[in-house]
């Protein structure tokens, strides 16, 4: 379905063009009026009268990106941004943008055609997500859990590298000499955050780091599957691992229980991320939490500010993160 965006590239003009000929304004030129209607009718595009009627009234709907709304941490930190919207009187409408960057830009399209009041984004990368459309127009952006390579939107946070650093510490501090580390793309910032904890708290003990214990997976389960295998496989493997995400932390204890790999007498672990039923497990998992829920009201709260005018510096709000030791570290 053709966005106003897709119009405006056919037609060689601005979406504020666009807006401005569909909304019958006639400050526009002839010849760009023309180039619109025909762009128009070329591609069959339809403005959603709800939406129209909506922006009328003024939008109540925020726009809620995440990258995976089947992973628990996403799913908890929302719950957080939806008890702040209703406070104000907002509603959610919420979109997954699976770590593509091409899904993302047109969930981005259809915040702008929806007119939505502002939006909440865990990017899929700091530095190639792009959110000018949104914020050239005027509509409020908070990025979540993930920063973006700008200086003008509102950040909240977890101290990733302070948990990595209290995680593979306490690995270390048990007696782990070869502690591996599975962490996420190199797009993202809290991977590459959590890398530098992970780094952080070697050096901090004057332990070398093997480069063969340190691997990029992509944050899912299948990711954590196959990074513990690699290291189950290696002629000297690791005898602690620290998993960068919740779900890849599910993958990585999959893979060692398939290989019979004793936890913690073989490999000590740990997971980044609240996992519900880490106290289920045999042996029970050691996690770094996060705040979750609070990120998420805190972003709910920084976007309802700048929808209401508040018009401050952008400022970054960055939680502390909690380590729950538990049996599968302890040696």
């Amino acid at each position: 379905m053709p966005t106003i965006h897709d119009v405006a590239r056919r037609a060689g003009v601005s979406a504020a063009t666009v807006s401005r000929v569909l909304n019958g304004q006639t400050e526009v030129s002839p010849d760009l009026t023309e180039r619109v209607r025909l762009a128009v009718e070329e591609l069959d595009y339809r403005r959603n009268a709800v939406a129209r009627n909506l922006r009328r009234r003024g939008t109540t709907v925020w726009g809620v990106i995440i990258p995976d709304v089947g992973n628990p941490f996403f799913t908890a930190m929302v719950r957080g941004m939806e008890d702040a919207a209703h406070e104000e009187g907002y509603s959610l409408v919420l979109c997954n943008s699976d770590e593509n960057l091409e899904k993302e830009r047109r969930y981005v399209d259809v915040a702008l055609d929806e007119q939505m009041a502002g939006v909440i984004i865990a990017a899929a990368s700091e530095a190639d997500s792009d959110l000018s459309p949104l914020i050239d127009r005027g509509i409020p952006v908070v990025a979540v859990d993930r920063r973006l390579e700008r200086d003008d939107v509102d950040t909240v946070m977890v101290d990733n590298a302070r948990g990595a650093q209290l995680g593979t510490g306490h690995l270390l501090d048990q007696g782990c000499r070869r502690v591996a580390c599975i962490t996420g793309p190199t797009r993202t910032t809290t991977a590459y955050q959590r890398l530098q904890g992970f780094l952080g708290a070697h050096r901090a003990r004057d332990i070398d780091v093997d480069d063969a214990l340190v691997l990029r997976e992509n944050f899912k389960e299948d990711g954590g599957r196959d990074g513990a295998s690699r290291l189950a496989e290696l002629a000297d493997p690791p005898d602690g691992l620290f998993v960068a995400n919740n779900l890849m932390t599910v993958g990585a204890l999959s893979a060692l229980v398939d290989r019979d790999v004793k936890i913690p007498q073989d490999m000590a672990l740990v997971g980044f991320d609240h996992l519900p039923w880490a106290d289920l497990t045999r042996p029970q998992l050691t996690t770094v939490a996060q705040p979750t829920y609070e990120m998420g009201r805190e972003a709910g709260r920084a976007l309802s500010a700048r929808i209401a005018g508040d018009t401050a510096i952008s400022r970054t709000i960055v939680l502390s993160p909690t380590l729950h030791v538990r049996e599968s570290s302890i040696r």
